[in-house]
């Protein structure tokens, strides 16, 4: 019989001054996103999640938001804990208390990340769990404006009609990115997620004579604030000829017809990458880190 799923420890009242760690329900929806407006670049991911559900309360998949709470009851950290955990305006101090939560739940999660400082305190404090891969320095990046070069007016929004084509360049993209296939134990979930995007209007590719997916880029995650870039990709064969300077560009050009910020985060070492996002006008406004199980 397959394990269910714990939730995190259910919370009871505490001495005033105690500090406390429970599961977040609905009657949290405001609270919880008050602290992610605190910076809504770096947490765009549980804005969005909480814009699509409408709740903070856990989903029916058995994803669930941990929230600490101070002495007075007030909402001062978070985490997203499901496939995989992200940390919301969590400090290094909140990390031991996270991680105790996160142990007694007993999950298996595929990453951490979001701001380097809580993910890295986070996976410090779970030493049973080693990871494949870590990488603590990642510039997140945002612009709030147009694109600083013009837009690829041949990068467009994908339909289902183009998901045959579409669905090898996210696999080519991830394996590239991660190292291993996303649909190396099964491709329905992967692909899920792809055709997912594909319908929300969040895919946008460029496609080739052949009909080839030259660039692609995804959104990833669109909160009210924030659209957040993924997935970013340019075919081998068509890589050095300034094709991505200006899909990025139709990229920031659509996500702002969303949201008036567009971010994304990037390994420190895709220099590559990195050079291309500045020259379109995306500037650091911090670090995230990723480590990978």
């Amino acid at each position: 019989m397959a394990k269910m799923l714990q939730r995190a420890a259910p919370w009871s009242p505490s001495r005033k001054g105690e500090r406390q760690v429970r599961t977040l329900e609905h009657e949290d929806t405001l609270e919880l996103c008050e602290l992610a407006a605190e910076d809504p670049v770096a947490n765009v991911f549980i804005a969005a999640h909480v814009l699509a559900a409408g709740t903070a309360g856990p989903t029916a998949s058995g994803a669930e938001i941990i929230g600490a709470f101070d002495g007075d009851g007030r909402l001062t950290a978070a985490c997203w804990l499901g496939a995989n955990i992200v940390p919301v305006s969590m400090g290094e101090a909140d990390a031991p208390a996270f991680a105790e939560t996160i142990r007694a739940a007993d999950r298996r999660f595929a990453s951490i990340f979001g701001p380097a400082e809580a993910t890295l305190a986070l996976y410090n404090e779970l030493p049973g769990r080693r990871a494949r891969d870590v990488r603590p320095v990642q510039p997140l990046m945002a612009l709030e404006g147009g694109p600083a070069v013009h837009p690829d007016p041949l990068v467009r929004i994908t339909t289902l009609d183009d998901f045959d084509a579409v669905a090898p360049a996210c696999v080519a993209m991830f394996e590239e990115e991660v190292g291993y296939s996303p649909v190396a134990g099964g491709s329905d979930n992967y692909y899920r997620r792809v055709r997912q995007l594909v319908q929300q209007g969040h895919s946008m590719a460029r496609f080739g004579d052949d009909g080839q997916v030259l660039f692609k880029a995804e959104l990833g995650a669109v909160s009210s604030a924030v659209t957040q870039v993924q997935g970013v990709w340019v075919n081998p064969s068509h890589r050095g000829m300034g094709l991505s300077h200006g899909g990025m560009a139709a990229v920031v050009a659509f996500a702002r017809r969303l949201a008036p910020i567009v971010s994304l985060y990037v390994n420190d070492y895709n220099y590559r990458a990195r050079a291309c996002y500045e020259r379109v006008g995306f500037e650091r406004v911090g670090t995230f880190a990723t480590v990978l199980f």
